[in-house]
């Protein structure tokens, strides 16, 4: 896809998948694509967990059972960063790194087909953290911030309407 389309055409599913399998090769772009992002300071302190082992996605499933589209997403990205940012004098720009490379991953995913989500409100739950990191096996200087679902949706999505470029951007002063 040309790349304006791509971004016009990124949508957030949160629906039901096809049961059709996503290839590594796939998964390994979307996610190479996610680590070519920006980092402040090039601190590179978001990493992925590629998960497409049918059992683990069973497992996440389960510890996440109000997240309807884990129950038939045939790979799940997790998003993880370094709790312990070797520059952690320097401002934190965690999230804005982790950020950059969901957004990429998310335009990846959609120039080749595929439908996903950033889930981020997961974390609220009690203990999902904490099992969510133990499923993927994270050190304890790693923890998991977003999970991105990825297949084939069962349903066509649609972008949502977006405000005009006139109502959100403006030539040299707010004007608003």
């Amino acid at each position: 896809m040309e790349f304006f389309h791509v971004v016009a055409s990124r949508y957030s599913y949160r629906g039901a998948y096809k049961d059709q399998p996503v290839p590594r090769e796939d998964l390994q772009r979307i996610v190479q694509a996610g680590l070519q992002a920006p980092s402040a300071m090039n601190a590179q302190t978001t990493s992925f967990v590629i998960v497409d082992d049918p059992a683990k996605l069973e497992r996440l499933a389960e510890i996440l059972p109000n997240i309807a589209s884990l129950k038939t997403a045939k790979a799940v990205l997790v998003v993880c960063v370094d709790k312990h940012d070797p520059a952690s004098e320097r401002p934190d720009f965690t999230a804005q790194n982790y950020a950059a490379a969901v957004e990429n991953a998310f335009l990846a995913a959609t120039a080749l087909g595929y439908a996903t989500c950033w889930l981020e409100g997961w974390r609220r739950g009690e203990g999902a953290i904490q099992a969510v990191a133990k499923l993927v096996n994270l050190p304890e200087t790693m923890e998991p911030r977003v999970l991105m679902p990825i297949g084939v949706p069962e349903q066509p999505g649609q972008p949502r309407a977006k405000r005009p470029f006139n109502e959100r951007a403006w030539w040299n002063e707010y004007s608003g």
